[in-house]
């Protein structure tokens, strides 16, 4: 579990990271229950006493959570579990005074403090701080919510660099795309298809018509505390970002922003909106890929690098499940890393690895 910072010299890490079946459920306390997860919109919850049951992460870590807007228009998110036996509080998304659990009647304010649990005379130190709905960290960006069960970073930190390089780009006003919006199921564990997202090194080898919109030669990798950012040069001609004097790449033919956050949330801002991948470990060797697409300019779609995204996943797909194959192999150990294009891949090789060591019992 360790990888070497130095990039030239360094290994990938150990495949047992990959292909052991008991170090899965170690990565996802490492790494997701620490990290923050998408929800959504915050359409459901933006009048008081709406109420929004979710499931971080569903298909790993399946924590059950509940939004609600309080009567003093306060968002807020709490376990989805009742403090009495455990049954969920909130069930379906809608409009209360309250909450009350249908199992044994134990009330809670939206406020998440308990209110009443019939039957309870003569139970000695109740209620206490104990019988209150847990609270669950989250954070909102323009219309979006995350979550998190145990955050080990404050999602301002983790997303900053994303937020403030973008302010001029009117995200508040994007607006969501069914035709944009769908799941891949991929039989390959989650990391590989991160691994694959982070690199540019197999464009030219992998997606013929992206590679053929794409300056290669001018694909730039940044690496930030918590994520990697790939900007994405576009050919004379193709579709590029009207970039204003507040941009950094003011002046320059971006054709995309490809943002990755660890451990799992893609955010790729094409000319035309906003594509977001969130890969959900759903084992050690399946994954569900969720695109989420936003809509800013539609006469731009179809254009550039954002344009044909479900032939590039199913091109990626095909790749990363052969390496899942191919990983297994008692041939193979370890690999390297080129300095010149894989320094995202490694970044997230150490990420990954530090986040993991202190609950992984096999060093």
């Amino acid at each position: 579990m360790h990888v070497d910072p130095d990039i030239s010299l360094a290994k990938t890490p150990d495949k047992r990271l990959i292909t052991d079946p008991t170090v899965y459920p170690q990565v996802l306390e490492g790494a997701f229950a620490r990290s923050w997860q998408w929800i959504g919109e915050d359409v459901a919850v933006r009048v008081p006493g709406a109420t929004w049951p979710q499931t971080l992460l569903e298909g790993s870590l399946d924590e059950p959570i509940v939004f609600v807007r309080d009567m003093d228009d306060q968002l807020r998110c709490f376990a989805n579990v009742c403090t009495h036996r455990g049954m969920t509080v909130c069930e379906a998304a809608g409009n209360e005074r309250f909450l009350r659990c249908r199992y044994h009647g134990r009330r809670f304010g939206l406020d998440g403090k308990f209110q009443h649990m019939p039957e309870f005379e003569g139970v000695q130190n109740f209620p206490c701080e104990d019988d209150d709905l847990p609270k669950v960290s989250f954070f909102q960006w323009a219309r979006f919510l995350f979550a998190s069960a145990n955050p080990s970073v404050p999602a301002e930190e983790v997303f900053a660099p994303m937020i403030e390089r973008l302010a001029w780009m009117p995200v508040h006003e994007f607006q969501p795309e069914p035709q944009r919006t769908r799941d891949y199921m991929v039989r390959a564990n989650w990391a590989l298809y991160v691994d694959n997202y982070l690199e540019g090194f197999h464009i030219p080898f992998v997606h013929a018509d992206l590679n053929s919109v794409l300056d290669y030669g001018n694909y730039h990798v940044e690496k930030l505390p918590h994520g990697v950012l790939q900007l994405a040069y576009g050919q004379p001609g193709e579709a590029v970002f009207d970039l204003p004097p507040s941009s950094p790449e003011y002046g320059k033919p971006i054709a995309a922003y490809y943002y990755w956050f660890f451990p799992n949330l893609m955010f790729n801002f094409y000319p035309w909106g906003l594509s977001v991948n969130v890969v959900k470990p759903l084992g050690p060797s399946l994954t569900r890929v969720s695109f989420i697409g936003f809509v800013w300019d539609a006469s731009k779609m179809g254009e550039g690098a954002g344009a044909a995204l479900d032939r590039v996943e199913r091109e990626d797909e095909v790749v990363v499940e052969a390496v899942q194959r191919g990983i297994r192999s008692r041939f193979y150990k370890h690999g390297r890393y080129s300095v010149a294009r894989e320094d995202g891949t490694h970044h997230f090789h150490r990420l990954l690895t530090e986040a993991v060591r202190p609950f992984t019992t096999t060093d």
